[in-house]
């Protein structure tokens, strides 16, 4: 027959409940819900930086592989574009020459016409009465 013993039973450990306190006096709860909000918080992050949402419909997949080819052929121009100082005026440089056409209106056809049939008339301007 085994011996019995004076001794107490062997205590078991507490169970792991939502209650138990973890790590740095906090309880289980709060550990889990800290880790879950920091990787939300990466989650969203790296969505925002990086478009990283799937298209959804063969539509969207096509626009969006229009839009990039477009942007790299804008992009392909805008490097045949020469640097801006060729493109504008010096200043203190000749200036070529300003060539004015005068476009016909018809108030100066009107008022060429009066000037061929009436020479005394003088023509008036907008601002004299």
């Amino acid at each position: 027959f085994s011996q019995a013993t004076t001794e107490p039973p062997k205590k078991k450990p507490d169970p792991v409940t939502s209650e138990t306190v973890v790590i740095w006096g906090l309880r289980l709860w709060q550990v889990v819900g800290i880790f879950a909000i920091f990787v939300l918080a990466v989650i969203i992050t790296l969505c925002c930086i990086f478009k990283c949402r799937i298209p959804r419909t063969r539509k969207e997949i096509e626009a969006r592989y229009a839009q990039r080819q477009a942007a790299k052929n804008y992009a392909d121009k805008l490097d045949t574009v020469p640097p801006l100082n060729e493109l504008t005026e010096i200043p203190g440089a000749q200036a070529a020459e300003e060539k004015k056409e005068e476009v016909p209106t018809v108030s100066g056809k009107v008022d060429k016409a009066q000037g061929k049939k009436d020479g005394s008339k003088s023509t008036k301007k907008d601002g004299e009465k």
